[in-house]
């Protein structure tokens, strides 16, 4: 099949969320389909890693775009009731390339990674439906983002909580429309699914693809004393200084608690100002001596600042997220908010590390709470089960190795790309 891909950020390097899932499906719909990609730069750093894309596509498109500029540009569309996150997402140099893909090449099928991107789809001049061969349109929603904005807006501060509410409004019935334009809609869960059709009762042909994880990169023993490979089928990677601990060696230093994720995203910034201010309090009072790490790239101005919190280490970008796994006792991922699957959940399993988490974040992998992850949602009770975890170095081990053989048992990017494929047919 000829394939246009068209997506909101550049599918490369796969070290967060969004980037994971459309760099695996990148992946795997190019060994048997040539494949068309399309996207946006909004980070100067990720020009860089454009090149490397070019080996998966017969050809490659892409603008880069200032998320400043790009917010004032749509600030505007306030006042016409439009969803903010259309004009944010909308360049119209990279729709002329996309029509001009569109009036040379018979497409079988084009995917849009992230609701917004439809756009593409209904301002083009030679992708209409009603005009010569139709492509199959295939939606992959990965969350509903309408709720998205529908949290944050009950978490806001005025004014910011009636911006967000507009959004969640104007968006979702947004999604509404794309999904009665589009032959296919994606959500990443079974619990996302019924939360769409649930918000869009007349919502059609909603499937779920899941999410996987690449639990061969992902891996305690592939990450042999700090010489990591660094190709383009996984992150690539540096490492810290600290390694792995031997649960039957005397303790010397701290425990190491280690949340990972892009820490410019709303939900994980809060989640690691929350750990701070309400949890790791608790876990100090009792006499437990941790540090903790929050590693991911773009740290907020906020972020940085909890750096002044006593054993607290912000690292910024790193290149080999596994070594940080590695050197983790307990992996601390408390989402308030945000949906779906949570990759570093996945990720903290599959490198066989303990796990503490919340609901929110747990529903998305249907792991069980206490046999292969530790679920709680008070900063009680997360301190609770991290100062447990960090007293009984057995049950970190027997829950580590139970998280990994439920991830290379339940997500398996292969398996779930099949089925995308199937649905592009």
């Amino acid at each position: 099949m000829k394939i246009l891909y068209i997506c909101h950020r550049i599918p490369y390097p796969p070290n967060k969320g969004d980037k994971i899932r459309s760099f695996n499906e990148v992946k795997y719909l190019a060994e048997n389909h040539d494949l068309y990609l399309a996207f946006l730069v909004d980070d100067p750093a990720d020009v860089k890693n454009v090149d490397p894309l070019r080996k998966y596509c017969v050809d490659l498109a892409w603008e880069e775009v200032d998320p400043r500029q790009q917010k004032i540009k749509a600030a505007p569309h306030m006042l016409l009731g439009k969803p903010l996150s259309l004009p944010y997402f909308y360049s119209s140099s990279l729709q002329r390339k996309i029509d001009q893909w569109a009036g040379a090449v018979d497409f079988d099928a084009v995917v849009c990674f992230s609701g917004p991107m439809a756009e593409y789809v209904f301002k083009s001049n030679t992708l209409k439906r009603e005009s010569g061969k139709a492509p199959r349109l295939v939606m992959d929603f990965c969350d509903v983002d309408s709720d998205k904005w529908g949290q944050f807006s009950r978490e806001g501060k005025f004014p910011m909580n009636i911006v967000y509410g507009l959004e969640q409004k104007r968006l979702l019935a947004y999604e509404a429309k794309v999904n009665r334009e589009f032959d296919c809609s994606i959500l990443v869960t079974e619990n996302e699914a019924h939360l769409f059709k649930t918000l869009v009762p007349e919502a059609r042909n909603v499937e779920v693809v899941g999410n996987g994880v690449d639990f061969k990169f992902f891996n305690p023993e592939a990450v042999p004393g700090n010489t990591v490979d660094t190709t383009i089928d996984g992150p690539t990677s540096a490492s810290p200084q600290t390694g792995d601990h031997r649960d039957d060696a005397p303790r010397t230093e701290p425990m190491h608690l280690v949340f990972t994720g892009a820490m410019d995203y709303h939900a994980n910034v809060d989640a690691v100002t929350w750990f701070c201010r309400d949890i790791l309090p608790i876990i100090r009072e009792s006499g437990i001596d941790v540090e903790f790490y929050i590693v991911g790239g773009r740290p907020t101005p906020a972020v940085k600042a909890l750096e002044q919190v006593p054993g607290v280490t912000v690292t910024g970008f790193v290149d080999d997220i596994r070594t940080w796994y590695a050197q983790a006792d307990v992996c601390v991922l408390p989402m308030r908010l945000g949906r779906g699957v949570q990759n570093k959940v996945l990720e903290a399993m599959a490198m066989q590390r303990p796990v503490v988490t919340t609901t929110k974040a747990a529903e998305g992998v249907s792991a069980k709470d206490l046999q292969h992850l530790l679920v709680a949602d008070s900063p009680e009770d997360i301190a609770r089960s991290v100062i447990e975890l960090c007293k009984n170095p057995n049950a970190r081990t027997q829950l580590g190795e139970a998280g990994r053989t439920f991830v290379t048992e339940n997500f398996d990017w292969k398996r779930n790309m099949e089925k995308l494929e199937e649905l592009l047919k």
